[in-house]
């Protein structure tokens, strides 16, 4: 982007005009006669430097909601962007923000909030990967990251900043020579938990300085109906497209539910695992403690199991991903914190150990595995105290689901295995919290064969523990739930 002959770029949006016409003055574009006719993103209005970087990212053809999105945001309108996860949301509006950036390129163009740190850094990768062709330069402002190294990359002027709230108001507030004065698009993806109570002040905050002669994009899965809360991010004229108009999972997904006892969990659990070997699994907790748990459980029983949760460093967060994305451990135990728009193309099955409490939430978690077209499992497990919550899930998602096939008897031929497991995991619990009590320098060698209580599960289909890197060791959380 610095070399100005790449400035010149025509934007397209002529075809994109004409094939929307009739839906200027709408707030809802209907994608049926739509589709049909576009099939490409040169026919969306995309120019050609950002077709030929479709093309080397894979995307042959644009999603529905890219459809929809695309042209409108190309002639110059606000988007509310609502899809089921894993249809292509982030590339509806980064196309025509990096079209905009051709035509004019500035620094500190624009901002992209979302709820989430692994959120952020996953669109920065999808936007180095569009734009890297034409120079764009991303910075990635999250909390659990050195201040001042960011305030570095900030002095740069990056094009495009990818940031939590909370984190952009300590910088906003803090580093000297940062504004966002002349900033042109603001995007909030996952929208409704930004708009959310969650960050209600922050949010405020950031509105009040930047300025109001900007485009701004919301973009979401789900979306709160309070049209008070879209007020606030100061829409103009918005323009929303709409590809499902309930709350909805993807075709391809195949959603189960095991009704089991409360105290034989992890039993069934480890019985799943086993059914499906093979498979990449990511499993939601609803504490970080329990996260914690689970994975060290399972790594006792010799099942390669990582956690990734909020009492982590953001380095052991990413790293826990990586080796997760990269598939050298199966098995992902997350909190909430993983639940929105991650993309991890290869998860075969989401498994809701603790149900969700919101009814949203299981929308987002299931959405994991079945992205772009692709297949996949849920199963949620429910237990006589989450009969209440279930139902409001299939109330939510308009179907009732239907009984994942299990073999009592041969969950309950687990009992004393998973029991001694259990008991390991809870030592191993304990020596880590008393490990971090300690000052600095006893720490001494954080792996797991320093943990002294590490034994052998044996029996049955459950192969024997390996060793394990010695980063896998994460802190809990002094049993809060």
């Amino acid at each position: 982007m610095a070399d100005d002959s790449k400035k010149s770029v025509e934007i397209k949006t002529d075809d994109a005009k004409d094939e929307d016409s009739s839906n200027d003055d709408n707030s809802n574009v209907n994608i049926a006669e739509n589709d049909e006719q576009l099939k490409t993103f040169k026919d969306l209005g995309v120019t050609e430097v950002l077709c030929e970087a479709c093309e080397q990212l894979g995307w042959k053809t644009p999603t529905k909601i890219q459809i929809e999105a695309i042209p409108v945001a190309l002639q110059g309108k606000d988007v509310i962007g609502l899809a089921e996860t894993g249809s292509g949301k982030t590339g509806a509006f980064a196309l025509p923000i990096l079209q905009s950036l051709l035509a004019s390129a500035q620094r500190l163009h624009t901002l992209i909030l979302t709820p989430t740190r692994e959120l952020a850094f996953q669109i920065a990768e999808q936007f180095e990967a569009l734009g890297s062709s034409i120079g764009v330069k991303t910075a990635v402002i999250v909390g659990g990251i050195d201040m001042m190294s960011q305030s570095l990359v900030l002095a740069k002027k990056p094009h495009i900043v990818i940031a939590t709230p909370g984190r952009l108001i300590d910088h906003l507030e803090n580093t000297k020579g940062f504004s966002l004065r002349a900033l042109k698009f603001l995007v909030m993806d996952e929208a409704d938990r930004i708009l959310n109570m969650d960050f209600e002040t922050e949010v405020d905050k950031i509105l009040k300085v930047i300025p109001r002669d900007r485009r701004t994009f919301l973009f979401s899965a789900t979306m709160t109906k309070k049209v008070a809360k879209l007020q606030r991010a100061a829409l103009k004229d918005p323009v929303k497209c709409a590809v499902n108009t309930k709350y909805s999972t993807v075709e391809k997904l195949q959603q189960y539910y095991v009704f089991i006892p409360s105290k034989y969990k992890d039993c069934y659990l480890v019985s799943i695992i086993n059914e499906l070997a093979g498979n990449s699994f990511m499993i939601f907790c609803s504490t970080c403690n329990n996260a914690q748990r689970v994975a060290l459980l399972l790594r006792n029983l010799g099942i390669t199991a990582i956690p990734l949760h909020g009492q982590m460093s953001q380095n052991k967060r990413l790293g826990s991903l990586n080796k997760f994305k990269s598939k050298s451990r199966s098995v992902l135990l997350a909190t909430d914190v993983a639940s929105r728009g991650l993309d991890i193309p290869h998860v075969d099955c989401v498994i809701n150990y603790d149900i969700p409490t919101h009814s949203k939430d299981y929308i987002h978690r299931v959405g994991r595995t079945a992205r772009a077209g692709r297949s996949g499992k849920s199963i949620t497990f429910v237990t006589q105290y989450d009969v209440e919550l279930f139902q409001r899930i299939e109330t939510l998602i308009g179907k009732k689901l239907p009984a994942f096939p299990t073999q009592e008897e041969e969950v309950m031929m687990l009992v004393e295995r998973v029991s001694e497991a259990q008991r390991f995991a809870r030592i191993e619990m304990k020596e880590q919290g008393e490990k971090r009590k300690r000052p600095r320098g006893e720490e001494g060698d954080d792996t797991e064969q320093s943990s002294g209580v590490r034994k052998k599960v044996r029996g049955g289909k459950i192969k024997k523990t390996e060793k394990i890197d010695n980063d896998l060791y994460f802190q809990e959380d002094n049993g809060k739930k």
